[in-house]
């Protein structure tokens, strides 16, 4: 760094130069896109929902394997049929939370392939109010952002 006054070479810790005394001008700092700024704060949201998602997943899972002993024996439909319910709901709930936990995790390590994947559950998390919603809106509009495909595929890119 240098004096724009006098020319002689500042320390990088200088506030005013040495010879003339003019305040040293801090370095111009650049300022974060949109997509940089929130690209983060959005990947942790979709890796805190998939693991709130996982959580009863996994409870439903092992509970579809002990309920037939809460089924009374004389009801044959039921004992076969409730934990077949139970896994199919636990491993549906498994699915959506290993998603969110994919999608958030891709777009931290910024996955060329996270940003498609997660206007896609974006989209599809519009239509389960009210938190969803909020966070699929807030998921378009980081990654739908003008110029947001090239700056994500530099951002792919340079990880």
């Amino acid at each position: 760094m240098f004096c724009d006054q006098c020319g002689t070479q500042l320390q990088s810790d200088s506030t005013v130069c040495p010879r003339c005394g003019k305040p040293a001008q801090a370095p111009a700092r650049v300022r974060a896109s949109r997509l940089q700024e929130h690209l983060r704060t959005l990947g942790i949201l979709w890796m805190i929902l998939g693991g709130l998602t996982l959580l009863p997943a996994f409870f439903l899972m092992f509970l579809s394997s002990v309920i037939h002993i809460a089924i009374p024996f004389s009801n044959a439909v039921a004992r076969n049929l409730g934990p077949l319910v139970l896994m199919i709901i636990g491993g549906s709930l498994l699915l959506i939370g290993a998603v969110g936990v994919l999608v958030g995790w891709g777009l931290m390590q910024h996955q060329p392939w996270a940003r498609i994947l997660g206007i896609i559950v974006g989209v599809l998390a519009l239509f389960h109010p009210p938190l969803l919603t909020v966070l699929g809106i807030y998921t378009l509009w980081v990654l739908l952002g003008q110029n947001t495909d090239l700056e994500y595929q530099r951002l792919a890119r340079a990880a």
